[in-house]
């Protein structure tokens, strides 16, 4: 549909500020069917007229109008900016104390659109919008409190407002969420509240000690059947990590069994999210040996073994190893497949990746051991060999060329250094190790 000219948007204002309700649902109609059809974006000018219709005592007018707005906001066919600009935020705002369950809805999902922008979510919050979507938030009809829930998503995303939220009681409100049976609802919530996590100043609030109730839902959503509610919850956990005593009470809760699942997901989201968190839980030792069970080694060995060339799920598990390489632990990261998954990494991982700096550090850490050294040239075959001089080689590359050169030392000191001179001698015509 082409642009409105200027005659017939003299119309639509005369329509539109009249105080006629039929003339009102007139415009209200043409915008909702252009909003429907047009591909182009919105002349600035037919922006003004919305001011009126937003505002209009006819409940047809705000429901047909609201929802033209949402649709152009949707489809790019309006500046989120420009809308704030013009001054059609109050009136959306004040659309939020409907009610009507379809003006709600809409005026929720225009906020949710807005709130994208920076500036949008400094102007909603100083316009007070909070309070309203926290009220809606707790909607029984499911499409309002979806979209609400959606726009809080957003404005957590300024620090500012995170502040707003958590004095005007949003937490709790956003804890329960969690529980609720529509999963857009648990995702947007959990997101919510990862965001929040992610600022420590909020954790006393978030993780109140006479109330668990975030912790034990979070790691209760881990075995949602929902990808991004699970990755979710892992992502806020992480952020939840930041102490010894927290963490304890994630592993009291049993949460390790449910990450050990998690790894083994179809989700590449999933997945990294899982090892990310237990990265985080490894860095600890009071973690350590309950993280050495055969169980997490085995789900780890069969991760690197599908996984082999995700530099996020390298990088992660040889850090993992690398933590839980105690002397109580060894003889389980011995036996588990994920010295082999390690070393077989190292042929597909591009040298500029830092996941290589870690597998081959974590790998040199193991080599300094009898028993791990032992297992490790039972794996170490031609290929791996080459790589591994290839690596030393590689002075511009300064941590993997170290590690390298370290494993190799071990290597000859076990007998090894005629395949060492082999593969000196294939790669760079050299007939000795130095």
């Amino acid at each position: 549909m082409c642009p409105l000219g200027k005659d017939p948007l003299e119309a639509l204002k005369t329509l539109s500020f009249s105080e006629n309700p039929g003339l009102q649902q007139s415009a209200a109609l043409y915008y909702l069917h252009m909003s429907q059809h047009m591909s182009i974006p919105l002349p600035v000018e037919h922006l003004e007229p919305f001011y009126a219709l937003l505002r209009s005592a006819d409940l047809e007018v705000q429901q047909m109008s609201s929802l033209s707005l949402v649709n152009f906001l949707l489809e790019g066919n309006i500046d989120k900016e420009l809308v704030v600009q013009m001054g059609l935020l109050e009136p959306i705002l004040d659309l939020l104390e409907s009610e009507d369950p379809t003006v709600q809805c809409n005026s929720c999902a225009c906020i949710m659109t807005l709130a994208v922008s920076e500036s949008n979510r400094e102007a909603i919050g100083a316009a007070r919008g909070v309070t309203p979507l926290l009220s809606l938030a707790s909607s029984y009809d499911p499409r309002v409190q979806q979209n609400a829930v959606g726009a809080i998503l957003n404005l957590t995303q300024s620090e500012k407002i995170q502040q707003v939220l958590c004095k005007e009681g949003a937490l709790p409100v956003l804890a329960l969420l969690l529980e609720s049976p529509d999963s857009e609802v648990q995702y947007y919530s959990c997101a919510a509240l990862s965001n929040v996590a992610a600022n420590v100043q909020h954790h006393k609030a978030l993780l109140r000690p006479s109330d668990r109730f975030l912790l034990r839902t979070l790691i209760s959503l881990l075995s949602s059947s929902v990808d991004k509610v699970s990755s979710q919850a892992c992502v806020c956990l992480r952020n939840l990590a930041t102490s010894v005593d927290i963490q304890a009470e994630m592993v009291a809760e049993n949460v390790l069994p449910k990450l050990c699942s998690l790894l083994a997901s179809g989700s590449e989201d999933v997945r990294r999210a899982s090892i990310a968190l237990l990265w985080i839980l490894s860095q600890h030792p009071p973690n350590q040996d309950t993280l050495a069970c055969a169980e997490l080694l085995q789900s780890l060995g069969m991760l690197l073994a599908a996984h082999k060339t995700d530099p996020v799920i390298v990088g992660h598990t040889a850090c993992i190893i690398k933590n839980l390489n105690l002397s109580k632990n060894r003889q389980r990261i011995t036996e588990s497949c994920c010295v082999e998954g390690l070393l077989q990494t190292m042929l597909l991982t591009d040298t500029q990746e830092d996941s290589l700096r870690y597998v081959t550090s974590c790998l040199a850490e193991l080599a300094k051991q009898e028993g791990a050294m032992l297992h490790m040239v039972q794996w170490m075959d031609e290929p791996l060999t080459k790589c591994l001089v290839r690596l030393a080689g590689q002075l511009e590359h300064p941590e993997p060329s170290f590690h390298a050169a370290s494993i190799i030392q071990h290597m000859i000191s076990h007998g090894n250094s005629h395949r060492i001179n082999y593969a000196l001698k294939e790669t760079y015509g050299c007939l000795e190790w130095n």
